[in-house]
């Protein structure tokens, strides 16, 4: 099978107990098959006639009964039905932003960041239930996880009208917004950010730009996006592809691959290099941009995957089958839960009569998107108009995460032309702490529009990881900045 990069794959189903939610007190809150049936309101917009969105209000027993939430689906044209799950802010939600979080793939559904990295519960080790998250993201935000592109997650429809690049994607995403924000009237002057990891350092660029050009249009009311947050994402593949033999031989947790493997991927590169250039001059080449990401693959990700024996998104583990779960066996218990008939049903994920089987990634839509070209198109270029805007970006990256590591992030980021492109690259990376203990480096600009953050022990899914210095980073950023 052709190894891609930033992607996770699908997993293998279990056996189901109980279902049941732990508090935060600890408490088990058991839940057999009772869990109530969502009901649900829908909602239109006359600026996108086609679009529908159906709202539901989850039985509290799935995911922490805490905070208000709401689930549902944005229908398109009766035939493509988008997933979500929005969770109020803990804190001050008629005040406290709002946040898009998507995960990467491409393919993969942002239920694995609800229920792995940064919702408001977590899948427990056997995937028969859930507990409270207190490092969770909607502590001082308001949160939206969003299933896209078509047929990922919980999102369902016909093959036919699947998208397969990140520019279609976003248009998606973005007339979603516009229906959310309708219903929900309430939080659209509130400060907006988008976010997401891995291959949604393709999707969150896409997004971005295709916000800011419809706030420019009269007729479309406007969406308050204030920053984007990418955390080891794929962005700019021409430099991040040139740090994959330093990654592997001068990283801080020790060679994974030896030193005469590494020179060889780094003398091969002016061959990548040639090849992702062509696609970054003709991004409209389909075949230009497929065969950069076929030959590039195989130069740098082939010598990894075959012989380190390392887990490609935390160096510092092993990993026997990478095609499970992106070696996390949590993975498969999310899979197991998100397949309960009562779960499904309490999120309103039945209520057409459709059949709908949750996978946490979806390959032949990471085929699709490899197929027409994706991976490899400069969706950097969207980032230096939205920085002159004022819209604020920041950059974040596990230092244990090899397929999109921090070497590469760093680097694209540094050398990105825009008209704070001096300062960046002359400031210095400071040291930066959580509760006065070191858990990384950064560099930003003076004003903090563009700011990058390296985090110590994490791998490619920081919130994962280091859950608490994940908080700390998203709390200052969402509320002004970072501090060192």
């Amino acid at each position: 099978m052709k190894r891609e990069t930033c992607l996770a794959f699908l997993f293998l189903p279990l056996a189901f107990g109980a279902s049941y939610y732990v508090g935060e007190d600890g408490r088990s809150l058991l839940k057999d098959t009772g869990v109530t049936p969502a009901r649900s309101t829908s909602v239109s917009h006359p600026a996108f006639p086609e679009y529908l969105v159906r709202l539901t209000e989850p039985d509290a027993a799935v995911c922490d009964p805490s905070v208000k939430q709401y689930s549902g689906y944005l229908d398109v044209n009766q035939d493509k039905h988008f997933f979500f799950w929005f969770f109020e802010s803990r804190n001050d939600p008629a005040n406290d932003p709002i946040i898009l979080w998507l995960n990467g793939g491409p393919g993969c559904s942002s239920m694995t960041g609800l229920f792995l990295e940064l919702g408001p519960c977590l899948i427990n080790q056997d995937g028969d239930g859930t507990t409270f998250n207190p490092h969770s993201w909607n502590n001082n935000a308001s949160v939206i996880f969003l299933d896209q592109p078509l047929n990922v997650g919980y999102s369902h429809g016909d093959a036919a009208d699947e998208v397969h690049d990140s520019e279609a994607a976003a248009n998606d995403v973005y007339a979603f917004l516009q229906l959310f924000f309708t219903k929900f009237p309430q939080y659209r002057d509130l400060d907006f950010h988008l976010s997401g990891e891995s291959y949604a350092g393709h999707y969150v660029p896409a997004i971005g730009s295709v916000v800011a050009k419809r706030n420019q249009e009269a007729e479309n009311p406007t969406i308050n996006l204030k920053s984007l947050l990418i955390g080891n994402g794929l962005t700019d593949p021409l430099t991040q592809y040139k740090y994959y033999g330093q990654m592997a031989c001068q990283n801080d947790y020790g060679p994974a691959l030896d030193m005469e493997t590494c020179e060889k991927m780094d003398a091969q590169y002016p061959t990548c290099e040639a090849m992702i250039e062509q696609c970054y001059q003709t991004p409209n080449d389909t075949a230009a941009c497929t065969m950069a990401s076929n030959e590039c693959n195989q130069i740098f990700l082939t010598p990894f995957y075959g012989t380190s024996g390392r887990n490609p998104y935390d160096i510092r583990k092993t990993c026997d089958s990478i095609d499970n779960s992106l070696c996390d066996d949590k993975m498969v218990g999310l899979e197991q839960y998100l397949n309960r008939p009562e779960v499904k049903a309490a999120v309103g994920v039945d209520e057409l009569g459709l059949p709908v089987d949750y996978a946490n990634c979806n390959i032949r839509i990471n085929y699709q998107f490899s197929k027409a070209g994706d991976w490899m198109r400069p969706y950097v270029r969207k980032l230096p108009s939205l920085l002159e805007s004022g819209i604020r970006i920041l950059i974040y990256a596990g230092d244990a995460d090899f397929i999109c590591n921090w070497m590469g992030n760093k680097a694209w980021v540094t050398q990105m032309p825009w008209s704070g492109h001096a300062e960046f690259q002359a400031a210095p990376d400071r040291p930066w702490s959580v509760n006065d203990e070191p858990a990384g480096e950064l560099r930003s600009t003076r004003d903090g529009r563009l700011a990058f953050l390296r985090v110590y022990g994490a791998g490619h899914m920081v919130p994962e990881d280091q859950p608490l210095h994940a908080l700390n980073f998203l709390n200052g950023w969402i509320h002004g900045g970072l501090v060192d």
